[in-house]
């Protein structure tokens, strides 16, 4: 929507002073961040020096309140800072204020609206983050993704998003949701600033060239298949762009039956145990949706876990089997549905988060006026390789068919 929509590159060089303008003047409107603000400190050198950083309000951030999204006591949530946003404030970030987070990183949504247009959702949990970067608010900020929390809102808000492989950075300071899932992640405006806060927060980080290009991957027909005909429309179109500029793209059988069942028994199971301290006793203050999903897991037993971890073996194994280097696939099942009272479906994501492995949504196109997303997700581990390749393809598939 004019006016709303304009994503800056960490490399421009804009004064604080004009991002923290342009809060001033789109945030009561779009509602991406929360009401309390850090004092501003003086900017300190390193090689983001001055560059406004919006941090998911799950994440500990020394000077601000912690709530999660939710109605419980912000007592419960202190503790050190995290490590991650620490980082990043020695690189020279300036925090200029948490943003808003589905409750407690899952379904139930804040009131963060659409920058492309304010009836339709950011996408979540990461709502907040993904619209101040695409608002121009903040030229970075952090997510997470459990499941889909960072690939799907930076799809519907059109930017970049990146998670990368599990466990790679450090996730001390975030609030749990489901640990053997939940990522870091973080929202700019192209590859390269994502490539370059990578090289910043991921211990032993070694830059790769591009080099050759790599295999690209397009999961069965029934992955494919749970996404809208528009957004197969489009994917369709992007996958012959990348062929007609050269890349190799393979058709193959893989996620042609994931157990999503087993993925919510995980889910489900760990939630409840992240919340065994505070749902006893603050249960009447969670919402319905968070707290039908913490019943949900107390429901499960140990057995039910160890049956959903041992199919998650044999997917780790399956995905690390391929000889694909690249995924490609739609980054959510359509552009941002209407309404904020969800976030939108994470499916098209599940699987590469339940393998653990790093991936990111680059802008692709619209559709009736909304973006729509590219998901590459590649082998664990190989986050530098994945994000090299990223920048070339992104620089393909952003334009009109």
């Amino acid at each position: 929507m004019e006016g709303l929509v304009g994503p800056r590159s960490l490399a421009e060089r804009v004064p604080l002073a004009a991002y923290l303008d342009r809060i001033d003047a789109v945030d009561p409107l779009l509602q991406a961040f929360l009401p309390e603000r850090p004092g501003t400190p003086a900017v300190s050198a390193g090689p983001l020096a001055g560059a406004p950083l919006a941090v998911k309000d799950i994440y500990r951030v020394e000077g601000l309140p912690t709530r999660a999204g939710s109605a419980l006591p912000p007592e419960l949530f202190e503790g050190p800072e995290a490590s991650l946003v620490t980082r990043l404030r020695a690189a020279g970030c300036v925090v200029v204020g948490k943003t808003v987070t589905a409750e407690f990183a899952s379904a139930a949504p804040g009131p963060t609206r659409n920058p492309h247009d304010p009836a339709h959702t950011p996408g979540g949990s990461s709502s907040g983050s993904a619209a101040a970067v695409a608002a121009g608010m903040v030229p970075l900020a952090l997510g997470s993704q459990t499941l889909g929390s960072v690939v799907r809102p930076a799809a519907f808000c059109g930017v970049v998003g990146f998670r990368p492989t599990h466990g790679r950075v450090p996730a001390d300071g975030m609030l749990p949701h489901s640990p053997s899932l939940d990522t870091v992640g973080w929202f700019t405006a192209d590859v390269a600033g994502a490539a370059l806060v990578a090289g910043l927060v991921c211990p032993e980080w070694t830059p790769v060239d591009a080099g050759p290009p790599p295999v690209l991957g397009v999961p069965a027909p029934a992955y494919l298949a749970q996404a809208d005909a528009v957004a197969r429309s489009a994917f369709e179109g992007r996958i012959a762009m990348l062929r007609e500029a050269g890349y190799a793209v393979r058709t193959t059988a893989f996620l042609s039956d994931v157990d999503v069942a087993a993925m919510r028994v995980i889910n489900r199971y760990e939630l409840a145990r992240s919340h065994a301290g505070w749902f006893p006793e603050h249960g009447d203050r969670y919402r319905p949706q968070t707290a039908e999903a913490v019943r949900e897991g107390l429901a499960l037993t140990a057995d039910d876990y160890a049956a959903a971890l041992r199919w998650r073996r044999g997917f780790v194994a399956a995905y690390d089997d391929t000889d694909v280097d690249v995924w490609v696939t739609p980054a959510a099942p359509g552009t941002a549905p209407r309404g904020l009272d969800h976030t939108g479906d994470a499916r098209m994501s599940v699987p590469f988060s339940v393998a653990g492995a790093p991936a990111l949504s680059v802008p692709a196109g619209q559709a009736g006026g909304l973006p729509l997303g590219l998901q590459l997700a590649g082998r664990r581990g190989a986050d530098e390789q994945l994000l090299a390749w990223a920048a070339t393809i992104a620089e393909v598939v952003n334009g009109p068919l």
